[in-house]
């Protein structure tokens, strides 16, 4: 039997024996805390390295008094060299929270087999995963949907538990705020259809009615929809942040603690200030269109502002107007829903309030393209 001293003089001793053939026992004894001095790993390592034909560490622990994670780091350094050299570890002579700790601290989950990198599924098996995954949030949504109808009913009847102060402040951010950007995408969009169709009109002769399908094609269609687009990636976008981070901080869990009624509280507000500002933002969308047509008419093709002014209150009468102004509030209906709904979806880290915001963008585009083509056909039959 060889018994080496690793250390006299330290609050914590451990020393090594072979009590028989390829068996290495470690003899703790002593204090072994933070504040105390102990041996270093270094030494189990020279043991390992002198030891010929070692196939199994056991622990003793009969005169061990004090301890804490300094116990349970010098442990972890000796397991883990066992394991480089396949030695079998005995650790039935550890202090039961010792021998626990080391079973946490090597508790590793299984890995899971994730193929190839970047390996991507076959292209049907992506298209089902989708489809079932939307069929899976359906119920949620509609839940979601009439949970939010009942909470507009509660308005109505003025038993809503919101702040006006809120709703004034939603309404800014929604309304007035967002004037710039749309300004500048409706412009630009009524340059492009006048462009258009004045090269398709010049053909004939026919540059005079640029303001017929500007005007209408802004009013009607493009006004709503670029305005819809602008506020699901702005405004939808800012409703699933807010709300996420809400979720992550546990403050709507703390609304339902207090008896607040969070789609009160939250959501309808948000609701309110879309319904409310889009139709107003549709409208002006489409002037500041018809303006961009005017400006192309005028400086390009060489039509009087007056024959412009003329041919589009020809084209123009309140059932344009009336189209693009529902299909604006139904487009701020869809994008309220959409962003309140994924930000309330959140989970509760930071990486799912980024989710959730491109969540709510992307399904608020496709609410506004289907809403979109559901309507134009819908008016197209009815002949409106």
């Amino acid at each position: 039997m060889t018994a080496v001293d690793e250390t006299s003089k330290a609050s914590g001793e451990v020393r090594f024996e072979q009590p028989s053939p390829g068996t290495l026992q470690l003899n703790f004894a002593g204090s072994w805390r933070l504040q105390d001095q102990r041996p270093a790993a270094a030494g189990c390592e020279e043991q390992f390295a002198s030891s010929a034909g070692l196939r199994r560490v056991a622990f003793v622990t009969t005169q061990l008094g004090d301890w804490d994670s300094a116990l349970v780091t010098y442990l972890a350094r000796v397991v883990t060299q066992c394991r480089e050299h396949d030695i079998e570890v005995d650790a039935s002579g550890l202090p039961e929270g010792a021998r626990r700790l080391l079973e946490l601290a090597f508790a590793v989950p299984p890995k899971k087999d994730t193929g190839k990198h970047g390996e991507q599924p076959p292209t049907v098996t992506r298209i089902g995963m989708t489809v079932l995954e939307l069929w899976r949030g359906m119920p949620e949504m509609i839940r979601f949907i009439g949970e939010a109808t009942q909470s507009l009913g509660r308005f109505l009847t003025g038993g809503a538990q919101y702040r006006l102060s809120d709703l004034l402040l939603v309404i800014q951010e929604a309304g007035p705020n967002a004037l710039p950007i749309v300004s500048i995408i409706s412009f630009l969009v009524g340059l492009i259809v006048a462009y258009m169709g004045a090269v398709q009109l010049a053909q004939f002769g026919a540059q005079i009615y640029i303001a017929d399908l500007v005007a209408i094609g802004m009013v009607r269609e493009m006004g709503a929809l670029m305005t819809g687009i602008i506020m699901a990636g702005r405004t939808g976008a800012a409703f699933a942040a807010q709300l996420g981070t809400m979720q992550v901080n546990e403050e709507i869990d703390a609304f339902k603690t207090m008896g607040i009624a969070p789609m009160d509280f939250l959501v309808l507000p948000r609701m309110l200030a879309l319904i409310l500002m889009m139709p107003l933002l549709t409208l002006y969308a489409g002037i500041v269109g018809m303006l961009a047509g005017l400006a192309v008419a005028v400086a390009v093709f060489d039509i009087s502002l007056f024959e412009y002014y003329q041919q589009t209150v020809r084209a123009l009468d309140l059932r344009q107007f009336a189209v693009g102004i529902s299909k604006g509030t139904v487009y701020g209906i869809l994008i309220a829903i959409a962003g309140c709904l994924r930000g309330m979806q959140c989970g509760r880290s930071a990486q799912a309030v980024g989710q959730a915001t491109t969540s709510a963008v992307v399904t608020s585009i496709v609410f506004i393209v289907v809403a979109a083509s559901v309507m134009t056909i819908l008016y197209q039959q009815l002949g409106i």
